[in-house]
C-alpha cells in the first residue's frame, strides 16, 4: 500500500495455506498517493528466485470505513483465491462517522433498532443476533512508552473477527478519543476486547493495557471507568492506575441468540499476539 510492504511467514508444502497474520498499514486520504492495496502470493524457492503464484488489487476508496470486510479475491496471473479480513479504521479526518461530536441521538432510529431485534421479528435474519454500540471517551494514567515520558496511544476494539480502532493521540498519557463504534453481534456469548497500544514510527506497537467485557455483562447506557489490565488480564497494567472511560449498549434478540448458542462458535482467525522480536520484525517488514 503506497511504499509500505509486509511479508507473511512461509507455509510449507501446501496448496491451501493458512497464515492467520495481521498487518497494519497507513492509508492517506490523498488521491495522488493512491488507495489500492496490492496482495501477491509467492512460492518460496530456497535455491532459486521465488516464483509468483498470483496477485490481486483492492480499491480501498470504495470500501466503507469503520467496518470489517470479509473479502474473497481471485488471484490474477495464477490460480486460486485469497481470503482477507480488511478494516479501514482510525482515520484522522476532522469529522468521521465515528466522531462523538458529530453524533446526534435519533429516537426514531433507536425505535427501529429495538423493533428489529424484538421477539416479533425473531424468525427474520437468524444470524443477526444483535447490535453493539461502544462510545470510547478517554483514558488516563497510561504508562510512558516514549523517552520523553509520554506515549502515542490508540485504542483497538475487537469482537471475534471484527476489529476497529481510534485515531492516535500524540504525546499524552491521558488520550481523549471521543469516538463511537458499532458492531453486528453474531453470538451474544462473545467477549468485547478493548486494548490500548502506543504507536511508534517504525510500525512497532507497544501494549499499554487491556480490558475484556462479556456482552452479557454490559449494562446499557452506563458510562463508567474500566481498569486496564495486563496482557493476560491477571493484574493491573503498568502506569498510574490506568483506566479507560467507556459507554456501551447492546440490543439483541433472545430467540436468535439461543439458536446461535446451539451452533459451533465462530472461529477467531487471528492468532494471539506474539512477543515482539527484532529479528522477526526485520524479516516481516521489507
Amino acid at each position: 500500500l503506497g511504499t509500505e510492504k509486509y511479508k507473511s511467514k512461509v507455509v510449507n508444502k501446501t496448496l491451501s495455506p493458512v497464515w492467520l497474520e495481521q498487518f497494519d498499514l497507513h492509508l492517506y486520504e490523498d488521491p495522488y498517493l493512491g488507495q489500492e492495496l496490492e496482495v501477491t502470493v509467492w512460492d518460496r524457492d530456497k535455491s532459486h528466485q521465488d516464483d509468483i503464484m498470483g496477485r490481486c488489487t483492492l480499491d480501498l476508496a470504495g470500501l466503507e470505513r469503520e467496518t470489517t470486510h470479509r473479502i474473497w479475491k481471485d488471484l490474477e496471473d495464477g490460480a486460486g483465491s485469497i481470503f482477507l479480513l480488511l478494516t479501514i479504521s482510525g482515520t484522522t479526518a476532522s469529522e468521521t462517522i465515528s466522531d462523538l461530536a458529530a453524533q446526534e441521538e435519533n429516537p426514531i432510529e433507536r425505535e427501529r433498532l429495538i423493533s428489529k431485534y424484538s421477539l416479533w421479528n425473531a424468525l427474520q435474519r437468524p444470524r443477526d443476533v444483535g447490535h453493539l454500540t461502544i462510545k470510547v471517551y478517554r483514558a488516563q494514567g497510561l504508562a510512558a512508552a516514549d523517552l520523553g515520558g509520554k506515549s502515542d496511544p490508540f485504542c483497538v476494539l475487537e469482537l471475534v473477527n471484527s476489529r476497529l480502532q481510534t485515531q492516535t493521540e500524540y504525546k499524552t498519557l491521558a488520550p481523549n478519543w471521543q469516538k463511537i463504534f458499532t458492531f453486528n453481534v453474531k453470538d451474544i456469548n462473545s467477549v468485547l476486547e478493548v486494548t490500548v497500544y502506543d504507536e511508534d514510527r517504525d510500525h512497532k506497537v507497544e501494549f499499554l493495557g487491556k480490558v475484556a467485557i462479556p456482552l452479557l455483562r454490559i449494562r446499557n447506557g452506563e458510562k463508567r471507568w474500566y481498569a486496564l489490565k495486563d496482557k493476560k488480564l491477571r493484574g493491573r497494567a503498568k502506569g498510574n492506575f490506568p483506566q479507560i472511560l467507556l459507554e456501551m449498549t447492546v440490543v439483541w434478540n433472545v430467540v436468535r441468540a439461543c439458536a446461535r448458542t446451539l451452533n459451533p462458535k465462530e472461529k477467531k482467525y487471528m492468532e494471539p499476539e506474539v512477543k515482539f522480536k527484532r529479528q522477526l520484525f526485520l524479516r516481516n517488514v521489507l
